[in-house]
């Protein structure tokens, strides 16, 4: 199993991420919905099953979207989220985990959740 876990993996506390830290965590809707998403679930979640949560709030989910979603979590969003230390994301399964560490989000998330489109 292989998995890629940030630099401040010794971070705990809802008092480890800084405002900027969050507020650029929420700064990209498919980011945002990813978390959203990730903050219902107990448990590691496939990637593929996070990407089409994403590109069915996105309101496209074919193949090409869901391919060009799949590549902006990889080389975008997850590094970002895992930077930050609040997922976890297995290589060798493909998925994806919820850090206890994301908990100082959830405040913010149900801030931005209310003023979605």
């Amino acid at each position: 199993m292989t998995t890629e876990t940030s630099n401040a993996e010794s971070r705990t506390g809802t008092d480890s991420l800084q405002a900027n830290t969050i507020f650029e965590l929420l700064l990209d809707e498919q980011r945002r919905d990813a978390l959203y998403y990730l903050s219902g679930k107990v448990g590691a979640v496939a990637l593929e099953d996070l990407v089409a949560q994403v590109a069915l709030r996105d309101g496209e989910a074919s193949g090409t979207r869901v391919d060009a979603i799949t590549a902006g979590f990889r080389h975008n969003h997850l590094p970002k989220l895992i930077d930050a230390a609040v997922v976890r994301y297995d290589t060798d399964a493909g998925t994806v985990e919820r850090r206890p560490e994301a908990a100082a989000l959830d405040p913010f998330l149900q801030l931005a959740r209310r003023y979605e489109p």
